[in-house]
């Protein structure tokens, strides 16, 4: 299974999503091929209530064993369904990478 799917299948069997998109950037960080970087957007009520340094915490630990086996980078967007609906159903754009082997 990719590291793509894998991440994936805990979200969705951990969290109560009504959205979920895995997006593998590892090309923005010399890393053609790999599976090293991804963005994480995530939209759940269970973060309702929860400040974005806790919801941050909580994909953290569920994707503990991913960050163990070659995963470096996770950048992460957490929100609300109401939340999601006020960001027009959009996540920032990642940066470019700034340094590595580029």
């Amino acid at each position: 299974m990719s590291m793509q799917k894998s991440i994936e299948t805990r979200l969705n069997e951990s969290l109560p999503l009504t959205r979920l998109l895995v997006e593998n950037e590892s090309h923005k960080h010399g890393g053609s091929g790999t599976e090293t970087h991804y963005k994480v957007t995530a939209v759940s009520q269970a973060f309702a209530g929860v400040g974005p340094v806790k919801r941050h915490q909580q994909v953290y630990a569920l994707l503990s064993e991913a960050l163990a086996n070659g995963v470096h980078a996770l950048a992460l967007h957490t929100y609300t369904p109401e939340e999601w609906e006020k960001k027009h159903a959009q996540a920032p754009q990642s940066p470019d990478c700034m340094g590595g082997s580029h």
